[in-house]
């Protein structure tokens, strides 16, 4: 059994327009809600065996906030290739994560993070929500072998639906 959480960066900041769309930090928003869904993970007792990163900033904020909040420690694994990446990037990324980890959190972008869920489970969604958490389970024990014929979703959780 494999299990993804699909997590999509916390709402950043617009700002500073001068930064670049890769150095955008958290705004206030982002830096409530992460720690709350982290909380929600902490609560069942969610704790993966690696965490996978875009390496923006607010991807890696989010994905630290995360880390501490549920007491992972080992370290995060940045991806470059996960940054702006379309669907076939994503599933490449996925399928090869080494098999002795089975549970997953892979934090990353819209529209990719998006197409990724709909890929593999039977989701037709339009949109994830920033910090929103998608959790699907994968009968196999190989990540090459994901797919949505193997998968179950098992939540799709957001900050909003707590507000």
């Amino acid at each position: 059994m494999k299990k993804l959480f699909l997590i999509r960066h916390a709402k950043s900041s617009w700002e500073d327009l001068r930064l670049d769309d890769f150095d955008r930090p958290l705004n206030k928003r982002g830096e409530k809600d992460a720690p709350f869904m982290a909380e929600l993970l902490k609560e069942k007792n969610i704790i993966p065996d690696l965490i996978i990163s875009s390496p923006s900033l607010r991807t890696k904020l989010t994905a630290e906030i995360i880390a501490e909040k549920i007491g992972f420690i080992d370290k995060i694994s940045f991806d470059k290739t996960i940054y702006e990446a379309p669907l076939s990037s994503l599933k490449k990324v996925v399928h090869n994560i080494d098999n002795s980890f089975n549970t997953i959190f892979f934090i990353g972008h819209n529209p990719g993070l998006c197409d990724l869920a709909n890929s593999l489970c039977d989701l037709e969604i339009e949109n994830i929500p920033t910090c929103a958490i998608v959790e699907i389970d994968f009968d196999t024990n190989s990540w090459k072998d994901i797919s949505k014929e193997n998968s179950t979703l098992i939540s799709f959780e957001s900050p909003k639906k707590y507000k």
